[in-house]
């Protein structure tokens, strides 16, 4: 791989801070002591990290129900996110938004849109703004397998790319839309082959592969830039959790999850790691526990944080004038 040492290290790094921070969650409200719900991500880390990874800090995404390894790639940091959650004036939308509504429009993350495909035609208009305030900037619409068959999607798509908008469309194809199948509910072969419809590139990625991901992501991001429109990335990928926290994958076929366990994005990136020399065992293991005691610190500084005030739904409401 010829990339520096720190920056696989990071993309290391980033990916398995969402796995521990999603498998710390999930326990947490396992114990009850997380109020709300959540729908999680773990085997879609390279997803995430691989696109964030080729944006600037001043490019824009729109998330999904399912949005905190989004938000931990694109920068929002672990404290913010855990008060979120715990729905704590800490938290980065101040307890207002909780799981699904994750965001910070200062780290580039519009707060999460949970409505299937409602995020993409709202990247397609922040690009849209870029575009005419003749700013260089990009805006990612991730979305899922899911979404392709929403209206919003063929008219958010269909907007970018009649445009020209600097507009990244990013399907994490995990196989299923909730419990469906993608295969139920879609002729073509992948879903990249739309593309060709909407008279923009398409391509099909291996989501598990994070230098993959990151290089398809670099090259739609580049071509964004100069102005020369947008892209649809299908990122092939899985869920190795439960569509939300009661989902106990009786659809997924056994023999399939032991492929995808063994095809996992983090457990490969280490592998890789580790043969060509970036890395040893040592390294990474001190990586992981550094992260531990960051997620430790993150909940109980989360815990002990002030819940809301009642008077507090009333603000935020409107933009105060200067």
């Amino acid at each position: 791989m010829n990339y520096p040492k720190e920056f696989l290290l990071d993309l290391y790094r980033r990916m398995l801070l969402i796995r521990k921070f999603e498998e710390r969650v999930k326990y947490l409200f396992l114990e009850g002591v997380m109020p709300g719900t959540i729908h999680q991500s773990q085997g879609q880390e390279a997803c995430a990290v691989g696109v964030c990874a080729a944006l600037r800090p001043d490019d824009v995404i729109t998330s999904t129900h399912r949005p905190h390894g989004h938000c931990l790639a694109k920068g929002i940091r672990v404290e913010a996110a855990m008060g979120e959650l715990f729905g704590k004036t800490t938290g980065c939308c101040k307890g207002k938004g909780g799981s699904m509504h994750l965001g910070d429009l200062t780290k580039g993350v519009v707060p999460a849109i949970a409505i299937v495909g409602g995020g993409v035609p709202i990247a397609t208009g922040v690009a849209l703004a870029f575009k005419l305030n003749k700013q260089p900037r990009v805006a990612v619409a991730f979305t899922g397998d899911g979404a392709v068959n929403e209206g919003a999607f063929h008219e958010g798509v269909n907007m970018g790319a009649v445009w020209e908008l600097p507009v990244i469309y990013v399907v994490e194809n995990n196989l299923y839309g909730a419990s469906t199948p993608i295969q139920r509910v879609i002729k073509t072969r992948t879903i990249a082959e739309r593309a060709a419809a909407y008279g923009i590139p398409g391509f099909t990625i291996d989501g598990n592969d994070v230098i993959k991901v990151y290089e398809a992501a670099r090259t739609a991001v580049e071509r964004a830039r100069q102005g020369r429109g947008a892209t649809l990335l299908e990122l092939v990928t899985y869920r190795i959790t439960g569509h939300s926290r009661r989902d106990p994958c009786h659809y997924q076929p056994e023999e399939e999850r032991q492929r995808a366990l063994v095809n996992e994005p983090i457990k490969r990136f280490a592998d890789r790691l580790l043969k060509d020399g970036v890395a040893d065992g040592p390294a990474l293991e001190q990586i992981g526990c550094e992260i531990d005691q960051e997620l430790e610190a993150a909940v109980k500084a989360a815990m002990a944080a002030p819940d809301p005030r009642p008077e507090d739904a009333l603000a935020d409401l409107f933009v105060e004038e200067p």
